[in-house]
């Protein structure tokens, strides 16, 4: 049998990583094997558990996990690494005769992953320029700039996300093309893939994130924050500005208050699913579930099942 790739994609809070071990159960329930791969990029942070939702040790069920806390606090998180790592790690979970299911919302991650394409070389000295345009203009003002240069690309990248934004400016310098054109529309596989997504009707998914972040200042954000701090957090370029952690951080030096602090992770959040969907409606492979549907389960248990028995992935209703 050739080998066999799962990802399981959407917005957060859709309940993703529920759907993605319920898969691997039901793969291991019927004889054969099943490890999931983590593709949130910031689940891949040792100690940032709350605000990111990472499930314990319990939660996972005794599936396997990869690529959980495997960078420090401190480490820049960035899609081409992640193709280099989870690649490999893909193609030697399959030889061991398991099948790898990747799951996440991190979108350019779960591309660099599934499409064929490879990311422009880094230049160090004009990155450097960049960082420190965006430690002085600010993480919108770099957004505008990118908008002018690329509107596509600008259009992808949530502005609070000045990292990212400086990427994608300093491939537009290094390359003289438009940054969109290594992401294609219609994307080519890396391998056989079978997608599915899972997403809910908007106004429900936005009640759930609201709840969501709630209960994640309930259940501690701002102590686990508190106790990063000696790790590094506040010089992470990622970690840093994370959605929820940055809020946090305002919050313990007194700039807003926890009000302020939890209704602007909430839009944040609400926002950025948004983002996530616009983006992954346009890959057409995307099996969509209905996490409200009560059969959402037993309907992806058939796709996996059909792609299984067969040498290509089952067709999209699309």
């Amino acid at each position: 049998m050739a080998n066999r790739l799962i990802a399981v994609v959407g917005p957060t809070g859709a309940g993703k990583s529920d759907l993605a071990i319920s898969i691997a159960e039901h793969l291991i329930a019927g004889g054969g094997k099943a490890e999931i791969i983590n593709c949130d990029s910031m689940q891949f942070y040792r100690g940032m558990d709350v605000g990111t939702a990472k499930l314990s040790l319990e939660e996972r069920r005794g599936i396997k996990h990869h690529l959980l806390d495997w960078l420090e606090i401190t480490d820049e998180s960035t899609a081409a690494e992640f193709q280099d790592v989870s690649r490999p790690l893909i193609e030697g979970i399959q030889a061991r005769g398991v099948v790898p299911i990747l799951v996440g919302g991190s979108m350019l991650y779960v591309a660099a992953v599934l499409n064929r394409f490879e990311f422009p070389a880094r230049d160090a000295e004009l990155r450097a320029k960049l960082e420190d345009d965006l430690a002085e203009l600010g993480p919108h003002e770099m957004h505008r700039r990118l908008q002018a240069l690329d509107p596509i690309a600008a259009s992808r990248i949530v502005p609070e996300n000045g990292r990212r934004t400086v990427r994608a400016i300093e491939i537009i310098s290094l390359t003289g093309e438009p940054f969109a054109a290594a992401l294609p529309d219609v994307p080519e596989d890396w391998q056989p893939v079978l997608e599915i997504g899972i997403n809910g009707e908007r106004e429900d998914l936005r009640e759930r994130l609201r709840l969501r972040v709630i209960n994640m200042w309930q259940s501690g954000l701002l102590q686990e924050v508190r106790s990063l701090e000696s790790a590094g957090i506040r010089v992470g370029k990622t970690s840093s500005r994370a959605i929820g952690y940055a809020q946090a951080l305002a919050q313990l030096d007194g700039v807003i208050t926890e009000r302020e602090a939890i209704d602007d992770t909430v839009r944040l959040t609400q926002k950025y699913a948004r983002r996530q969907m616009s983006w992954f409606r346009r890959d057409k492979r995307i099996h969509w579930l209905d996490y409200q549907d009560a059969n959402y389960k037993s309907d992806a248990f058939e796709l996996v099942d059909e792609w299984l028995a067969n040498d290509s992935p089952p067709k999209t209703s699309l």
